[in-house]
């Protein structure tokens, strides 16, 4: 089913996007990761999905609706899955710290689902998507202020399985 030229087409995109990771003067948009060595990561790798994609979208407090920016970023998400079909992900959802255990992890859950339900409406196959919710019991900031409680209101989608070595 693929086509001859299916490898030289391949090896253009991910050429273009380490041409577009070099030229790149911040990484705050790609979500915070920074390496002096873009040259050297691994096409279809999770370092890949977080240097040239972004990994993470982003909700406002109680709720799982997808903002502008999280469908721009899910979209550039989506395109890169379809550079690499074996690959399969999970889409974490999570909360910040306010809200009992129980709202959190079904929050995280609603999160997660909004995230993969998109990435399946621009045609990831849901076969290879699958969800987890961790709620409030991973945050990646641990003050209390609107500040950390905005970084940890987030889906993030993780390489599963079939990642680049």
């Amino acid at each position: 089913m693929k086509s001859p030229n299916a490898g030289l087409r391949f090896a253009a995109v991910a050429a273009a996007f380490l041409m577009l990771a070099a030229c790149s003067s911040t990484d705050e948009a790609a979500g915070g990761s920074s390496s002096s060595t873009s040259g050297q990561i691994a096409p279809g790798s999770q370092e890949d999905l977080v240097a040239n994609v972004g990994d993470r979208v982003f909700f406002d407090t109680d709720k799982s609706s997808l903002s502008d920016d999280a469908r721009a970023t899910l979209q550039r998400q989506a395109a890169w899955a379809q550079l690499y079909p074996n690959l399969t992900f999970t889409l974490e959802g999570h909360a910040d710290e306010r809200g009992t255990r129980e709202y959190n992890l079904a929050l995280g859950g609603r999160r997660a689902n909004a995230a993969k339900d998109y990435l399946v409406s621009l045609g990831v196959d849901a076969g290879r998507l699958s969800t987890v919710s961790y709620g409030k019991e991973r945050p990646v900031c641990l003050e209390s202020n609107e500040n950390c409680w905005g970084q940890n209101r987030r889906a993030v989608t993780v390489i599963a399985s079939g990642a680049a070595s």
